[in-house]
């Protein structure tokens, strides 16, 4: 019974952070807070709050068969054609579930709609997510798509982006990738007119799929 009240809480706390307008640009990073949480259930509500203060978009999923559901769904709701998927561990997952990608890199940038890759680890302190070049999507599934979508599971929460890259250190080893990057939200210039401009160099959208695979 406790269980289940403390994971309700977490949620409802997760709710109330998706309902929160996301400011018109986002607010200097807090370097004086507390890089430690007391606990992954924290770090989770943490995480989302500071995703969506990036204006990035967010889907919880309690389980994988809310997110196959979600992303179909999504992909309708923006009539998303063309959905470029490069890790075989996604292919199979997907091809499994019958939703439609594509796997070949022919007319990529003249097609290149939407991609879905996972990350290295998501980083609470800053709500970013650690990509790298090492999996299958490579550089190019993160810049060139107008819509980068990111599937994670809550394990992969980190308190800062030095236990994101001591992550990927254990677990590349001599391998480590020639490429390892924060994704913040979409891209924004202030450079024209003085106007924000989201996506300007890079995808307009990047959503997250956050899978729920913790022990409640």
């Amino acid at each position: 019974m406790y269980e289940a009240k403390t994971k309700e809480i977490v949620l409802r706390k997760v709710r109330e952070a998706l309902a929160k307008p996301a400011p018109f640009l986002p607010p200097t990073p807090d370097f004086t807070s507390p890089l430690h949480h007391a606990n992954t259930d924290d770090m989770s509500v943490l995480f989302v709050e500071s995703f969506l203060k990036n204006s990035g978009v967010f889907f919880y999923c309690e389980k994988e068969e809310d997110f196959f559901d979600q992303l179909y769904t999504f992909k309708q709701e923006q009539n998303i054609q063309h959905l470029y998927v490069w890790e075989a561990n996604l292919q199979k997952a997907l091809y499994h579930a019958g939703i439609e990608y594509t796997d070949s890199e022919q007319d990529f940038i003249r097609n290149a709609e939407a991609s879905l890759t996972t990350c290295e680890a998501l980083i609470t302190r800053t709500g970013s997510m650690l990509v790298s070049s090492a999996n299958a999507g490579g550089r190019r599934l993160s810049v060139y798509p107008e819509i980068h979508m990111v599937v994670a599971k809550a394990s992969q929460l980190v308190p800062d982006i030095k236990d994101g890259l001591q992550h990927v250190r254990n677990k590349y080893k001599e391998n480590f990738p020639s490429m390892v990057s924060l994704v913040s939200g979409p891209s924004r210039t202030a450079d024209i007119e003085k106007t924000l401009v989201m996506g300007a160099h890079g995808p307009k959208q990047l959503v997250l799929f956050l899978i729920d695979d913790l022990p409640h």
